[in-house]
C-alpha cells in the first residue's frame, strides 16, 4: 500500500515537471510580485516638490531651507511670494509650501532659551493625493523642527522601521498573498482537472483510499511551495533587506503551517468548482479581494470600520502576516505569536476536515 501512495506521489510529481508553463507560473509569478511591491510599488516619500515663502531670508530660515533641499526626499523649487502659492500648487509645480513667519529667529531663540514660545511655520499642501500629503507633511515636520531651537523641546524615534521603508511593510503582505493564490489555485485546478477529463474515476478504481490519492496529489504542491518559500525569503533578506531578526526558523515553520492551510483551501475549492475555469477565478479572485482589503496587507485592521474588522478574523493571511510583520520587522521569537498559530492551525484543521468530508460525500 505504501508503495502504491509513492507511486501516486511520483506520478504526480513528474506531471507537474512536465508542464513547463505551470512551473514557469508558479515560480514566476513570486519573484516578480516580491520584486514589484518592494521596488516600483512604494509608499516612500520621494522628489516631493517645495517652495519657500519667506519675507526676510535669516540665518535661521536659510538654515531650515539649507537642511531641506539637502534631503533626499524633496526638491528645493525656490523662494516664492505670498500671492504665488496658489499657482504653484494648482499647477504641479509644488506639492507644499513652507511659510515661515517674519520673527522666525526671534522665536527660534526664544524657544532656545526656554521661553514657551514656537518659531511660527506654515506648511501647505496639496491633499489631492492623500497618502503623498499625509507622509510630507510628516516629513516636513521631522526636518524643520530638528533644528537646534527645538532639539530641547522634543525628540523623535522611530523603531524597527526608522527609515520608513515601504518593503518592509510590503513583504510579509505579498508572502501571505502569494502562498494562498500559488498553493489554493494550483491543488484546486489539479484536482478538478482529474475530475473534467474523467481520470478520477480511474484513480478512484485503484487499490488506494481516496483520501491518500488527494495527499499525494497535493505533496508535490507542498514541495514546490517550500521552494517558493525558500526563494521569497532570500530576496527578502538579500534583495529587498528586510531584517528577519526574530529568527528564519520561526518564520519558516510558521510559514509552514500557512501553507498547509493554504493547500487545505485549494482542497476545499475543488469540491466546490466543477471546471478548472471555475476553480481558478474562486482561488484568484475570490480569495484575493480579501487579503488584499481585510488581512492589514495594505490598510491596517484598526482603520476599518468595526463590521468589517470582525470578519476579518476568518481571514487567515490576517494572522500569517500580522505575525511575519512582528518576527521580521520587531524581532519577536515564534513563542510571541503563539495566538497566531493556535489560530492558523484551527483553520487549517477545520478547512482540512470540511474539505475531506465534502469530497467524500461527492463519491458517495
Amino acid at each position: 500500500m505504501k508503495q502504491n501512495f509513492g507511486s501516486f506521489v511520483k506520478k504526480e510529481s513528474l506531471h507537474i515537471l512536465r508542464d513547463k508553463r505551470t512551473m514557469l507560473v508558479v515560480m514566476l509569478i513570486p519573484v516578480m510580485l516580491m520584486t514589484l511591491f518592494g521596488f516600483a510599488i512604494s509608499t516612500e516619500v520621494n522628489n516631493i516638490n517645495v517652495a519657500v515663502v519667506a519675507s526676510e531670508r535669516t540665518d535661521g530660515v536659510r538654515d531650515a531651507v539649507e537642511r531641506l533641499s539637502q534631503n533626499e526626499y524633496f526638491t528645493f523649487k525656490g523662494y516664492i511670494s505670498q500671492d504665488d502659492i496658489g499657482p504653484y500648487l494648482r499647477s504641479g509645480k509644488a506639492g507644499a509650501v513652507v511659510v515661515f513667519a517674519s520673527d522666525y529667529d526671534r522665536r527660534a531663540a526664544q524657544a532656545a532659551a526656554g521661553v514657551a514660545t514656537k518659531p511660527i511655520v506654515q506648511l501647505i499642501v496639496d491633499a489631492s493625493n492623500v497618502n503623498t500629503a499625509g507622509s510630507a507633511t510628516a516629513y516636513l515636520q521631522n526636518i524643520l523642527l530638528g533644528s537646534a531651537s527645538q532639539q530641547a523641546m522634543f525628540e523623535t524615534r522611530m523603531l524597527f522601521n526608522p527609515q520608513m521603508r515601504s518593503s518592509y511593510n510590503f513583504v510579509p503582505g505579498i508572502m501571505g498573498l502569494i502562498f494562498i493564490l500559488v498553493c489554493a489555485m494550483m491543488t484546486s485546478v489539479s484536482i478538478v482537472r482529474e475530475k473534467e477529463v474523467g481520470t478520477m474515476e480511474v484513480l478512484l478504481v485503484s487499490p488506494v483510499r481516496p483520501v491518500k490519492i488527494i495527499f499525494a496529489k497535493m505533496i508535490p504542491y507542498f514541495a514546490i511551495s517550500c521552494i517558493v518559500l525558500v526563494t521569497i525569503l532570500l530576496l527578502a533578506r538579500y534583495l529587498l533587506e528586510v531584517p528577519m531578526t526574530g529568527g528564519v526558523g520561526g518564520i519558516f515553520s510558521l510559514s509552514l503551517l500557512y501553507l498547509a492551510l493554504s493547500l487545505s483551501l485549494g482542497l476545499l475549492v475543488s469540491t466546490i468548482a466543477t471546471t478548472q475555469m471555475a476553480a481558478l477565478l474562486i482561488s484568484a479572485m475570490v480569495m484575493m479581494m480579501p487579503i488584499l482589503m481585510l488581512s492589514g496587507m495594505l490598510f491596517p485592521i484598526e482603520n476599518l470600520p468595526k463590521f468589517f474588522q470582525v470578519v476579518s478574523n476568518i481571514v487567515p493571511a490576517r494572522w500569517y502576516i500580522d505575525a511575519v510583520r512582528k518576527m521580521m520587522i520587531q524581532g519577536l521569537p515564534l513563542v510571541a505569536v503563539w495566538k497566531n498559530c493556535v489560530i492558523l492551525l484551527g483553520m487549517t484543521v477545520a478547512i482540512l476536515g470540511v474539505s475531506l468530508k465534502k469530497f467524500n460525500d461527492k463519491l458517495e
